[in-house]
């Protein structure tokens, strides 16, 4: 008896472990979606299949998924993309804790931001080769071309770099040529055309952040329709909310220290202080 009731407790501990340890959960997906410890092992991904911290997921040509954190948050993953979950820490008691750093590696995404929003929004990094975006409660988008793109929805977005730090409210995109440059305002006109369509088909596919989510795996697989067909249903949408006409409203892009008083104090002065060098540069606090 008193072994059976050590191996039970030894289970049940293994399995609260895991899922305290699980930081997303496959909400839906269409065509060739893997992941593992490496792209190079990645297997085929389910609805409903739980990643942990450390996992890179690899979308391949015609694909496309979501995922749902614990914190509520949805990432858009397009074709031909490598990202990586590097820390994934969220303890709902204790918003000092957090800490979310991803790396976009190729490809392009979209992030609608969940209860980090009005939690610890310093606790996120989302690292490209160019530079590291922060959010201030947000939904943006993000392709690497060789530049990068960075197109924001809704909200506010920070992209930072060795050259310094841009602030970037909704309806402007960006473009940053490497870790070394300074991110500048363009349009959806100057994009390259495969950028421009990635962008006008997930600002279509309908996605929502929200409070602390921490049981995805149930109510994803409803919402999968736009995944596998949002390409097409978001061609009208525009980008970044109007960006698409390829007009940028004087102001809506501020650099440096007067991007704190265009967003009212929202950055403080540290953040002009900081510098980030994509990949390899990551600390979740921008």
């Amino acid at each position: 008896m008193k072994l059976l009731m050590r191996i039970s407790a030894f289970l049940i501990g293994a399995l609260f472990s895991a899922a305290v340890l699980a930081s997303a959960v496959v909400e839906s997906l269409s065509g060739d979606v893997r992941a593992g410890a490496t792209p190079q092992t990645a297997t085929a991904l389910k609805v409903g299949q739980r990643l942990t911290a450390g996992s890179a997921v690899v979308i391949g040509a015609g694909s496309r998924a979501i995922l749902r954190f614990d914190d509520g948050q949805a990432v858009l993953l397009n074709e031909n993309t490598e990202f990586r979950i590097r820390t994934y820490n969220f303890t709902p008691a204790e918003p000092s804790k957090d800490s979310f750093v991803f790396d976009l590696l190729r490809g392009a995404m979209r992030t609608v931001t969940g209860a980090l929003t009005s939690r610890n929004p310093r606790a996120y990094a989302l690292n490209a080769p160019q530079a590291t975006i922060g959010i201030r409660g947000t939904d943006f988008m993000v392709a690497i071309y060789n530049p990068a793109a960075v197109s924001v929805i809704q909200g506010l977005a920070t992209v930072s770099n060795a050259a310094g730090l841009v602030a970037v409210q909704a309806g402007t995109i960006v473009s940053v040529a490497s870790s070394t440059t300074l991110a500048i305002a363009t349009s959806a006109a100057a994009l390259p055309a495969g950028v421009t369509a990635g962008f006008s088909g997930m600002s279509g596919v309908p996605m929502a952040g929200g409070a602390a989510a921490g049981t995805g795996a149930g109510s994803g697989a409803g919402s999968g329709a736009g995944a596998g067909g949002g390409a097409g249903a978001g061609a009208g949408a525009g980008v970044a909310g109007g960006a698409a006409a390829g007009g940028l409203t004087a102001g809506t892009l501020a650099v440096g220290a007067a991007a704190a008083a265009a967003i009212a104090g929202a950055i403080s002065t540290t953040d002009t202080t900081q510098s980030t060098t994509g990949t390899t540069g990551t600390t979740g606090t921008q």
